[in-house]
């Protein structure tokens, strides 16, 4: 009688079940963890099951024969660019970081894996290609919407989404670090954007900095959390949002009169010290309304001597649209 070989064990065991854990495959096998962790990776390697969950409670299941169709990329540029930039939150909550995340949004769409790669890797460089050492310059898109002008740059990191392939990384672990306030998260996108601020710190000679207060009410707020991951050695200027009988979040106006007054009347900067430049960083940019008045009320109060530079983790691509996820 021919010997059933353990991987296969543990595929039919999942497959009758639906899923299974470590431990409860190792019960069933009489096997100790260990071989059951080999066995397993083994399995994750081969693309013939996958896991859910963190431990101490993660669960194997199978790899339907959709998501088999493809498991490579085989341009090494293509599969380089993608390592380096994609990112996607899946449904359920996972985090799945390159080509692997590719592959798995490929499935999902039911799409050729190595031609969607290419398609990808042109539509983001397009998107790369505005900006200038990194930053996307929101200067012009700013003059078009306001009369009067407060800020001197205005920059953000990457744009929330791309035509087709949407949220970008970016805009992933933003919108998920704040909807989920998962402090993981946040101190990913901390690693990812730390560099790209301070090397704007330095440039300005930055020696104050402002972070745009949060308007809806989170156990775990996004914008507090950031700061102080980014623990950016510079004195934090104190800018607060007043409390209103009804709060309402500039998401939600579409009207750009209705965003300035949102900030007239709701942000407060309270603040005595002097300074000669001061970075406003913001999570995402809309309109860029909030940022221009709260910059407003820092010339009007001569609290800076020199440039407002404003910055958002996030911004639209096509004028200042609402973000209305985050």
């Amino acid at each position: 009688m021919k010997k059933i070989k353990t991987s296969q064990k543990i595929i039919s065991y999942i497959k009758k079940k639906g899923q299974a854990s470590g431990h409860e495959l190792s019960d069933y096998l009489n096997i100790s963890s260990r071989a059951v962790r080999k066995q397993l990776n083994n399995l994750l390697k081969d693309n013939k099951i996958y896991k859910i969950g963190k431990p101490p409670k993660v669960f194997y299941l199978l790899v339907t024969s959709s998501e088999k169709q493809e498991i490579v990329i085989k341009n090494k540029k293509n599969r380089d660019y993608i390592n380096q930039n994609y990112l996607i939150v899946t449904p359920s909550g996972e985090i799945k970081k390159g080509v692997d995340g590719f592959i798995y949004w490929c499935a999902k769409n039911r799409i050729s894996v190595e031609k969607t790669a290419s398609e990808y890797v042109k539509t983001k460089k397009k998107f790369d290609a505005v900006k200038k050492i990194g930053l996307i310059d929101g200067m012009e898109k700013i003059k078009s919407s306001f009369k009067n002008i407060y800020l001197d740059k205005v920059f953000y990191l990457d744009f929330y989404s791309i035509e087709r392939f949407g949220k970008t990384k970016l805009g992933q672990l933003l919108l998920y670090a704040k909807q989920s306030q998962n402090k993981l998260l946040i101190k990913e996108l901390t690693k990812e954007i730390k560099p790209k601020i301070t090397s704007i710190i330095k440039k300005y000679n930055i020696d104050g900095v402002g972070y745009i207060p949060p308007t809806v009410k989170r156990e775990l707020q996004f914008i507090n959390e950031l700061k102080k991951n980014l623990n950016l050695k510079k004195h934090i200027l104190n800018i607060v949002k007043v409390k209103t009988q009804i709060i309402v979040p500039q998401k939600t106006l579409n009207k750009l009169q209705d965003r300035i007054e949102n900030v007239r009347n709701t942000i407060i900067v309270d603040e005595n010290k002097k300074y000669n430049n001061i970075l406003l960083i913001d999570d995402a940019v809309g309109s860029g309304a909030t940022l221009n008045q709260t910059a407003k009320k820092i010339k009007s109060q001569q609290i800076c001597k020199g440039k407002i530079i404003g910055l958002a983790i996030t911004g639209s691509f096509k004028g200042f649209d609402v973000i209305s996820e985050v």
